[in-house]
Protein backbone atom coordinates (compact mmCIF):
# COMPACT_ATOMS: atom_id res chain seq x y z
CA UNK A 1 0.00 0.00 0.00
CA UNK A 2 1.28 3.31 -1.03
CA UNK A 3 0.38 6.12 1.52
CA UNK A 4 -0.57 9.57 0.35
CA UNK A 5 -1.91 12.54 1.85
CA UNK A 6 -4.63 14.45 0.24
CA UNK A 7 -5.59 18.64 0.76
CA UNK A 8 -9.12 19.37 0.06
CA UNK A 9 -10.55 23.25 -0.33
CA UNK A 10 -14.26 22.59 -0.37
CA UNK A 11 -17.11 25.24 -1.14
CA UNK A 12 -18.23 27.63 1.58
CA UNK A 13 -20.36 25.19 3.75
CA UNK A 14 -19.34 22.03 2.39
CA UNK A 15 -16.58 21.00 4.47
CA UNK A 16 -19.06 18.48 6.88
CA UNK A 17 -20.83 17.14 4.08
CA UNK A 18 -17.30 16.14 2.19
CA UNK A 19 -15.90 14.74 5.22
CA UNK A 20 -19.31 12.57 6.12
CA UNK A 21 -18.63 11.17 2.10
CA UNK A 22 -15.17 10.20 2.39
CA UNK A 23 -16.14 8.11 5.84
CA UNK A 24 -18.71 6.34 3.97
CA UNK A 25 -16.37 5.24 1.38
CA UNK A 26 -14.07 3.40 3.99
CA UNK A 27 -10.81 4.94 2.38
CA UNK A 28 -9.85 7.09 4.45
CA UNK A 29 -7.29 6.22 7.33
CA UNK A 30 -6.68 9.67 9.03
CA UNK A 31 -8.86 12.67 8.27
CA UNK A 32 -8.11 16.61 9.93
CA UNK A 33 -9.82 19.43 9.47
CA UNK A 34 -6.99 22.23 8.90
CA UNK A 35 -6.36 26.04 9.19
CA UNK A 36 -5.38 28.08 5.57
CA UNK A 37 -5.75 27.15 2.22
CA UNK A 38 -7.43 23.70 2.46
CA UNK A 39 -10.26 22.70 4.84
CA UNK A 40 -9.25 18.91 4.84
CA UNK A 41 -6.23 16.83 5.69
CA UNK A 42 -6.31 13.20 4.68
CA UNK A 43 -4.05 10.38 4.32
CA UNK A 44 -5.03 7.45 2.36
CA UNK A 45 -3.21 3.71 1.55
CA UNK A 46 -3.74 3.14 -2.45
CA UNK A 47 -3.13 -0.48 -2.69
CA UNK A 48 0.86 -1.10 -5.00
CA UNK A 49 -1.55 -2.22 -8.06
CA UNK A 50 -3.36 0.95 -8.33
CA UNK A 51 -3.00 3.92 -10.13
CA UNK A 52 -2.77 6.66 -7.88
CA UNK A 53 -4.54 9.49 -10.33
CA UNK A 54 -7.25 7.46 -11.14
CA UNK A 55 -7.56 6.08 -7.47
CA UNK A 56 -8.10 10.05 -6.36
CA UNK A 57 -10.46 10.79 -9.17
CA UNK A 58 -12.78 7.94 -8.49
CA UNK A 59 -12.76 7.70 -5.40
CA UNK A 60 -12.56 11.23 -3.95
CA UNK A 61 -12.88 13.83 -6.10
CA UNK A 62 -16.13 13.11 -7.31
CA UNK A 63 -17.39 13.91 -4.13
CA UNK A 64 -19.56 17.07 -4.31
CA UNK A 65 -18.36 20.09 -2.81
CA UNK A 66 -14.87 19.81 -3.36
CA UNK A 67 -13.59 22.94 -5.15
CA UNK A 68 -9.66 21.92 -5.55
CA UNK A 69 -6.92 19.00 -4.39
CA UNK A 70 -3.75 18.98 -3.77
CA UNK A 71 -2.00 15.17 -3.48
CA UNK A 72 1.43 14.99 -1.79
CA UNK A 73 3.47 11.63 -2.24
CA UNK A 74 5.21 9.75 0.18
CA UNK A 75 8.86 7.94 -0.67
CA UNK A 76 10.54 5.83 1.70
CA UNK A 77 13.75 7.45 2.81
CA UNK A 78 14.91 5.15 5.76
Amino acid sequence: MKPVFLQLQCFPGKTYEVAAALFEREIVSELYSTSGDYDLLMKIYIPEDQDIGKFINDNVLDIQGIARSLSTMTFTAF
